[in-house]
């Protein structure tokens, strides 16, 4: 039996367990599968232990749905913050919240007693091509040539692609695409393969991003171990990068993602801004079956 917490930041949805209260599952990762499965579990992208730790207000460690350990997630970070406070574990406003990236800086301010809005410093952009890891001659990965893509197909005249990547680490791996309709991607078709290129030797987040106005992008998300996502944090984040890097956008952005929006700011040599909300949907006992 375990007690659990059904959050979402814009849509992408895990289970939480609050570890101050609930002893944390022996396997996570099995239990991640399963609770994650949206016919037989709880369902969800996967699955976030809350737990105590010795540096910061908690601690974070988060499963995919596929049951593969991740390093970090904007939304779900998000969403732990809101649980800290929520659940009278740190009082409203700046906390920190140690996770696979370190520990982060948050602030969290109260909508209502089940939703924040939350300000996350998602730390200094890793733009080293060996550190995101990505298989690439150069230092950095900024609109080259990708051979994750494969041969050109017709789809990429009709949505506009631009086939050059962008690679950036936000604790996590993040490969970035511009193109002129994102809607008109086959992310579903395309996500996988690109996940699992050898070019990305710890898989990779992948990104399809349109560019609206120099202060406003639209974006799709493939992440790696959960598949399309309503949002993904670490990558709108990756995603303000990537626009400054490549001179496509401001360093302050609102990136629309299926689920919502979310304020990204970056200026090259600092810290990542993002803040977002962070919603409880309900909570509830879950018995392994």
């Amino acid at each position: 039996m375990l007690r659990f917490v059904k959050m979402h930041g814009l849509g992408n949805d895990y289970v939480y367990v609050d570890g101050f209260a609930e002893t944390p599952p022996a396997d996570p990762a099995a239990v991640a599968r399963r609770i994650a499965d949206r016919h037989r579990g709880v369902g969800g992208d996967g699955l976030i232990l809350v737990l105590p730790s010795d540096r910061a207000a908690a601690r974070m460690r988060m499963f995919n749905a596929d049951g593969s350990e991740s390093e970090m997630c904007g939304n779900g970070v998000r969403c732990v913050a809101h649980l800290v406070v929520a659940r009278g574990h740190a009082p409203a406003g700046r906390l920190s919240i140690e996770t696979g990236r370190g520990v982060l800086d948050l602030l969290v301010e109260r909508d209502t007693p089940r939703r924040s809005r939350v300000r996350v410093d998602m730390g200094e952009p890793i733009l080293e091509a060996a550190r995101i890891p990505v298989d690439h001659p150069g230092a950095e990965v900024v609109d080259a040539p990708c051979a994750a893509l494969g041969p050109e197909a017709p789809w990429w005249r009709d949505c506009g692609l631009d086939p050059r990547m962008t690679c950036v680490s936000m604790g996590n791996p993040h490969v970035v695409f511009w193109c002129r309709d994102v809607a008109r991607v086959p992310l579903e078709a395309i996500g996988p393969g690109i996940e699992h290129h050898p070019l990305f030797p710890q898989r990779v987040n992948v990104h399809l991003v349109q560019v609206l106005a120099p202060d406003r992008v639209r974006m799709r998300t493939w992440e790696r171990g959960s598949g399309i996502t309503q949002a993904c944090g670490t990558g709108a984040s990756a995603v303000c990068v990537a626009g400054v890097l490549g001179g496509r956008t401001a360093g302050r952005i609102t990136a629309e993602l299926p689920g919502g929006e979310l304020e990204l700011a970056w200026s090259p040599g600092g810290h990542v801004a993002m803040t977002g909300p962070a919603e409880e949907v309900f909570e509830g006992v879950w018995y392994g079956g």
